[in-house]
């Protein structure tokens, strides 16, 4: 599974300027770190109030590593 699409799909969905969006996957033993990068104006959404849409994504994320073992991490850029 390619969590980087998937996060991706999530996010485009949710911004102004789906284009600008940059997901960068860095592959480790037993992790996957993924690094998104979002226009300045589009932040607040991808985090949302009390960052519950970014915990909702991480949720959405870490279900979906739970079959391959792996643990997946999503970090928020600025």
């Amino acid at each position: 599974m390619n969590y980087s699409e998937l996060v991706g799909f999530m996010v485009k969905s949710l911004v102004d300027h789906p284009e600008q969006v940059e997901i960068r996957e860095i592959e480790g033993e037993k992790s996957t770190i993924l690094e998104l990068k979002v226009t300045k104006d589009d932040i607040g959404k991808v985090i949302g109030k009390h960052g519950r849409i970014a915990r909702a994504i991480r949720t959405v994320i870490n279900a979906s590593a739970t079959k391959t073992g792996k643990r997946v991490v999503l970090e928020i850029l600025d």
